[in-house]
């Protein structure tokens, strides 16, 4: 039976906090993260939708979607160039694009480099800089609803912002050969996000510091976990404890297949891991995190979400939370919703995060 209209006892924050924390939780947070194209699409009948189910779509209100004059996917020729100096495209309008022109493609272009100034403001991907001051507009309006004050950085902070700025085939070849420029860029990496956490502590309170950065590829990583202890994990530690030590959680979200290195991310300080489930296979996900750190698991957008029936959704839904949840808490539910999904498999995605939250 479904718990539509079943109403919790704890705030959104609390609850949040004590998922993370393992401390008995009402629910399981669920959230659905619509993205602009399929919003464009089905306009008014998702937004009832939306209004329908006030706990997965918290503060949804009607009109605040702006919407093209043809409800269907745009194409866009949009180019940027980043604070960095990277070069993005973006080829669908509303979804993400991808570095084109990578502004240390040739090392000696590293002697008159410089990366942003965190004073400036937060960056972000395929972005420009937001200003502090709004930064901490939005964390104090997040404070006056009750939300989890959740401080957030740019989405490809490090490993992602390293082929950025060097080209993935670059990068790949970098970590074989080792030069001395790749040390020195990794050290300026470093310090650039440690002082950008820094500026986001200066708000008091914070609840979670969240982080971006996608390591995996479709069914493997694209290093070894030998890589990424050498190159990658010493500056995750680094800033995810700069974090830990103002008493604040750590956030990590990385699409694709991260299993080899799921346990170096743990040893990080990462306290809310939130990773693709079929990827990474959800009975392996059990057995490497449940009970270890709060898992934040992002629903299949591939296949079963956009292309199964509504059962299919509801049947992996149902099995997702008999597998990984724990009365104690550590685990949250978020699915992206993309083209070409139908509007009936995101009501049955809904309804059976409805049915199957309560712990």
């Amino acid at each position: 039976m479904l718990n539509r209209f079943r109403r919790p006892n704890l705030s959104w924050r609390e609850n949040f906090l004590r998922a993370v924390e393992f401390k008995r939780p009402e629910f399981i947070p669920c959230r659905v993260s619509i993205s602009w194209p399929v919003w464009n699409i089905y306009r008014e009948r998702l937004e009832g939708l939306a209004l329908a189910h006030p706990l997965i779509f918290r503060g949804f209100k009607r009109g605040s979607i702006e919407y093209c004059s043809e409800p269907r996917i745009l194409k866009s020729n949009r180019m940027f160039t980043d604070p960095f100096g990277c070069v993005w495209a973006f080829p669908i309008q509303g979804l993400q694009g991808q570095v084109v022109k990578h502004p240390l493609n040739d090392w000696s272009l590293l002697r008159s480099f410089q990366l942003p100034d965190p004073e400036d403001g937060l960056p972000v991907e395929g972005g420009g800089l937001i200003p502090w001051s709004r930064v901490y507009d939005g964390l104090e309006k997040a404070r006056e609803a009750d939300e989890p004050l959740i401080g957030g950085m740019p989405h490809g902070f490090f490993f992602q912002r390293l082929y950025y700025l060097r080209g993935f085939t670059n990068l790949m070849k970098d970590f074989i050969h080792k030069p001395v420029q790749l040390y020195e860029l990794i050290d300026m990496l470093t310090g650039y996000n440690l002082a950008l956490v820094k500026r986001l502590l200066a708000f008091k309170n914070l609840d979670v510091v969240s982080f971006g950065d996608d390591l995996g590829m479709q069914d493997r990583m694209p290093i070894s976990s030998k890589t990424f202890r050498d190159f990658i994990y010493p500056s995750y530690f680094k800033i995810f404890n700069e974090v830990r030590r103002a008493g604040v959680h750590v956030h990590l979200h990385s699409d694709g297949h991260v299993v080899e290195v799921i346990d170096q991310l743990i040893e990080s300080g990462v306290d809310i891991l939130n990773i693709q489930d079929k990827v990474n296979d959800v009975d392996k996900i059990a057995e490497l995190c449940k009970g270890k750190v709060c898992v934040d698991l992002d629903i299949d957008r591939q296949l079963i979400v956009p292309f199964g029936t509504p059962e299919d959704v509801r049947k992996h839904i149902s099995y997702t939370v008999k597998t990984l949840s724990l009365k104690e808490g550590g685990l949250m539910l978020i699915a992206g919703i993309y083209p070409p999904t139908p509007l009936e498999n995101i009501k049955a995605l809904v309804e059976a995060m409805e049915e199957f939250m309560w712990l």
